[in-house]
Parts: structure tokens; sequence; C-alpha cells
């Protein structure tokens, strides 16, 4: 490794490591809510084979970069909206992610909570984890773009995604249960990935949504609900 002596390599290596943790909230927001649905003792393994897989995702683009970066060049048009394989994929991702989404939310608000959530344990495990994969997918073009933007080095970006990786399946544990602890933040996270899947769709039709944008309402949205449950708190005791 040529760049183990250039502290401007190192530098890279934090950023794109930042880079990479702020870009996978959102998977692991879509992790700890489809892990939520399985049995306790199944959730730990779950978030980390999830997170395993999303790992495995962005390492095996980069890897497949000439292929990733040839996903822009357009396949065919749509009232002159050129369409491209990353497009496509981007599109296909939001409307899963919004349809999801809207069918979690509707879980949440119809099913009585005294119902089984879980039935054919062995099969919504594997079921979930085939969804974890395909979002991730989605969640790491992105990831796999910015990489490539920021650092020449192959060697950095594959181990700045898995010092994020790393950092996310640390943090994964402690945020799955503050969400499954609190609806109200259960469905904030749900509302999240209904406006990222929007994004998403939007992006796949050219049109650019900032991150910045979308992650200040999050983490606004977030924090007017921790003054909520303080409040709360303070009116129970």
């Amino acid at each position: 490794m040529e760049w183990f002596s250039d502290p401007q390599a190192w530098i890279a290596l934090a950023t794109l490591t930042a880079l990479e943790i702020v870009l996978g909230v959102d998977n692991i927001i879509f992790i700890s809510i489809l892990v939520g649905r399985l049995p306790t003792n199944q959730q730990p393994s779950a978030r980390t084979l999830g997170l395993g897989l999303a790992m495995l995702t962005r390492i095996g683009l980069l890897f497949c970069l000439t292929w990733a970066m040839g996903l822009t060049e357009p396949l065919f048009s749509i009232l002159d909206q050129a369409i491209s394989g990353r497009d496509i994929i981007l599109i296909a991702g939001g409307l899963f992610l919004l349809s999801k989404s809207t069918h979690e939310i509707h879980s949440a608000l119809e099913i009585d909570a005294d119902a089984p959530v879980i039935r054919r344990a062995a099969r919504q495990y594997i079921s979930i984890l085939v969804q974890v994969a395909l979002l991730d997918i989605v969640f790491s073009l992105d990831s796999v773009i910015t990489a490539v933007g920021l650092v020449d080095q192959l060697s950095i970006m594959v181990i700045a995604i898995m010092l994020a990786v790393a950092v996310m399946m640390l943090a994964a544990g402690a945020i799955s249960r503050f969400v499954n602890d609190h609806p109200t933040i259960k469905m904030l996270a749900l509302s999240f990935l209904i406006l990222i899947g929007f994004a998403l769709v939007a992006e796949g039709l050219d049109f650019h949504i900032p991150r910045g944008y979308i992650y200040f309402a999050m983490a606004f949205s977030v924090m007017v609900e921790l003054l909520n449950m303080k409040i709360r708190n303070r009116k129970s005791a």
C-alpha cells in the first residue's frame, strides 16, 4: 500500500469513512424496522448479516467499477428523458421502499398489538435478508459513486467501507432497540424511508434532491420528537 505513508490518503480515508457512515443511516433504519418483526433472539444475527450483506454489496460494486459506472449510459428515452441502468435501479428501489414503508405503517396502525407478529419464522428470516440485500444494491450506488469521486485508490475505498460497516454494526443494536421501543420514533423512521424512497425515484428521473436537505429534515424531526418525549416523561413523573 503505497498510500500508507501519505497524510492526504489518511485524510481521504477518514473523510470517506465518515461519508459512508452518513450514507448508511437510511440502511440502518431500514434494517432496524425489518428486523424488528423477527423474534428477539434472531434480531442480532439478522442485523449483523444484513449489514454484512451491505458491506459485500458495496465492495462488490467497487470491484465491478467499470460495470457500475457504465450503468449511467442511457439505455432508452421516455418523453425526451434518457433512462439509464442506474435510473432503473433507483426508481425500482425507490418504489419498493415506498411500498414497503407504507405496508409497515399500515401494519403498525391496523394490526392488533397482541396478535402474533411472526409466523413461519425461518421463512420470514430469509425473506427479510433478501429484502435487505435488494435494497443494499440501491443504497450502495450512491455510496460507491461518492467513493469513486473522492478517492483514486481502490484499497482506501474498501477499507473505508469496512470501517463504516463496523461502526454501523456497533450502533445498529442500540438504534434498533430505540426505534422499536418508541412507536412515535418508529413512525418517524418509516416516514423518513418514504421520503428517501421518493428521493430515489426523483433521482432516477434526473431530479436531484440534495441528501443534505433530507438528513437535515430527519435530524430536525428527531430532535423535536426527543423534546416531546422529554416533556411527556416529565408529565408522567
